[in-house]
């Protein structure tokens, strides 16, 4: 599944979904608040999450920390036939995600990115554990055609003037969490 994603969305790009998601971000928000990497489980990543009325970014780590020792850190969780309501929604801001395929390694890696936009979003949920640290998880559901043929999952993209919808549940999360339509993303291969 979605373990590896791209950051690469400069600063203005995000003002610019910010302002298609109508939404009100702290004035003392910056570039440095989205840092630009390729982002894998365990790394820091910038998240929106709801903040008042608005949003704010924030730094959290990649993954929930695992409920038993020795097992891998949670970095996707189904959406299919769950509610979210009184969950700490948060939505991923990046470029593009990444889907491997084939058994041995290096696996073949196929970016994803959508179609018309240089910036998409991810439904998420965030957690905090006792101490403070924050983490993320990213939401997953049935494959639309541009990822079927690569996996059969896929995770739950949001276009900017959804975002707001997600972090304070305006829509029906059926109407959210859904594949993609065909045509939707465009994907290349970066490592055969």
């Amino acid at each position: 599944m979605c373990n590896a994603y791209e950051q690469q969305v400069t600063y203005a790009q995000y003002r610019d979904a910010i302002r298609a998601a109508e939404l009100v971000t702290p004035d003392s928000e910056s570039e440095s608040d989205l840092p630009r990497a390729e982002i894998r489980i365990g790394d820091m990543g910038p998240v929106l999450r709801a903040a008042g009325n608005g949003a704010k970014l924030v730094l959290m780590r990649f993954g929930w920390p695992a409920s038993r020792p020795k097992a891998p850190p949670v970095f996707n969780f189904r959406s299919d036939n769950r509610h979210f309501d009184e969950s700490r929604r948060c939505v991923i801001v990046l470029s593009g995600f990444f889907e491997f395929t084939g058994s041995k390694s290096p696996k073949t890696k196929h970016r994803f990115r959508l179609k018309d936009s240089p910036v998409m979003g991810i439904a998420g949920l965030w957690s905090e554990d006792d101490e403070g640290a924050l983490s993320f998880t990213l939401l997953t559901t049935a494959p639309g055609p541009d990822i079927a043929p690569i996996h059969d999952r896929q995770v739950c993209v949001l276009r900017p003037e959804q975002w707001a919808h997600w972090l304070f549940l305006t829509k029906p999360e059926a109407e959210l969490l859904v594949p993609l339509p065909e045509g939707t993303l465009t994907v290349e291969i970066v490592r055969p």
